[in-house]
């Protein structure tokens, strides 16, 4: 058990410090992975050389994976705040919400912010957008802002979980070894039953709304970098080469269109790599840390703990849903729970033949459930303090995370093929 010390001390210290600051983000997950790897390197150094740990360290940060995904949050980044920047955001809302009539407001912000969630790959950046323009129409129509910003927060959760360039999407198609699609197809025949049930039940609370809104007509050339990545990416394209035109293509944009100085277009996508640094570096920390927990014999302990308990493929679902859950609930960021829990899910997916697909989209999917009901995650957080509400007052109206909970226990527990473990086939 000594083994698994070092992913027990990065809880203690960022869950236990977390709750003495009364604050989850006071104390930088960073900074909590790098005290438990060090701990990690010294811990078996009267059995190994320093220079071995340290080497075994390195291998897991560096490992194709992990660069792969780096490159990908680099290029994700400079994108999406690209995009931003030139007012893309702007533009799908408008598109969404100029032709809709005012019975349908709820469910086109619902709309938009998945298409924009789904478009930029991240729900903070939509709710980010859209809770302004949420809690506007809410005060205009004396409607509760806690149900607009509800549905805001629940479609940027499902645009979030489906999106290509998405760091919790990138994070679980390479733990998994699959390719952006294949997760996309599995995740979709979940999430839209889910998003057409929660779609229904914003028309049936919204059919009272009346509002005077003045929604600006759309500009669709703005909205063409987004439409570009998300048609290239159905048709399989390389995610870097997705990207790199999505870039090229957003450049062309503002510098023509725009009349954007270079210089201001530079360093939108400077910021945009910018902030994915704490990312880059946690993934790398994360993947190193893995690895000595690995070569300790930790993953070994969890295996026969979960195999002791787990009997199907249902079985093996509900811990790889569990797992991901309890690691968002102690992370408050569902990308560093599926890269906590990503490569044993692989291994637990593997043994019990689970679709990889489908286990890179019970991680994002259970994730996002986790992340979008815990009053300190940052979408919560953000959204509330975007409004001057309590993060509280809002999870009652995430009719999306409730619904997707619920639809995908039904897919768990009644569609899923059992099969037996690989092992029991093999006898």
């Amino acid at each position: 058990m000594i083994a698994l010390s070092p992913i027990i001390l990065f809880f203690l210290i960022y869950v236990g410090g977390s709750i003495l600051l009364n604050d989850f983000y006071a104390l930088p997950i960073s900074i909590a992975f790098l005290a438990s790897t060090l701990y990690a390197i010294f811990l078996y150094c009267r059995r190994d050389k320093l220079e071995d740990r340290i080497n075994v360290f390195l291998k897991g940060a560096g490992q194709s994976n992990i660069m792969y995904m780096v490159l990908i949050f680099i290029m994700a980044g400079a994108f999406a705040n690209l995009a931003k920047s030139m007012g893309s955001i702007d533009a799908i809302a408008n598109l969404t919400l100029a032709y809709l009539p005012t019975s349908m407001i709820l469910p086109g912000c619902f709309l938009a912010a998945s298409i924009i969630s789904m478009g930029i790959g991240t729900s903070v950046g939509t709710i980010a957008a859209l809770a302004p323009l949420a809690a506007g129409v809410a005060a205009q129509t004396g409607g509760n802002t806690a149900l607009f910003i509800g549905c805001v927060v629940g479609g940027a959760f499902f645009g979030d979980n489906l999106s290509f360039i998405s760091d919790t999407t990138i994070v679980a198609t390479r733990s998994l070894g699959i390719t952006m699609m294949d997760k996309f197809k599995a995740n979709f025949r979940i999430a839209l039953p889910a998003a057409i049930i929660t779609i229904i039940i914003y028309i049936f609370v919204g059919s009272n709304i009346e509002t005077s809104q003045d929604f600006k007509s759309p500009n669709f050339l703005l909205v063409l970098p987004y439409l570009v990545v998300l048609l290239t990416s159905i048709f399989r394209v390389n995610v870097i080469l997705v990207l790199a035109i999505g870039i090229v293509l957003s450049i062309a944009i503002a510098l023509g269109y725009g009349h954007t100085p270079m210089p201001d277009i530079l360093g939108a996508m400077n910021g945009g790599i910018m902030n994915m640094g704490e990312l880059i570096v946690v993934s790398m920390l994360a993947g190193g840390l893995i690895e000595l927990v690995r070569k300790d014999g930790g993953v070994d302990i969890l295996m026969k703990a979960i195999r002791s308990r787990v009997h199907n493929r249902c079985g093996a679902e509900l811990s790889m849903s569990l797992m991901v859950m309890l690691a968002d609930f102690c992370t408050a960021n569902n990308t560093i729970a599926i890269l906590i829990t990503g490569n044993l899910s692989k291994e637990i997916s593997d043994e019990y033949n689970v679709p990889a697909p489908h286990t890179a989209s019970l991680l994002g999917i259970w994730s996002c459930v986790a992340q979008s009901i815990i009053p300190y995650g940052a979408q919560l957080l953000l959204a509330a303090g975007m409004v001057s509400i309590s993060p509280v007052k809002i999870i009652p109206y995430l009719f999306y995370p409730f619904v997707l909970a619920i639809v995908t226990l039904f897919f768990t527990f009644f569609l899923s093929k059992a099969k037996k473990p690989k092992q029991e086939i093999a006898k």
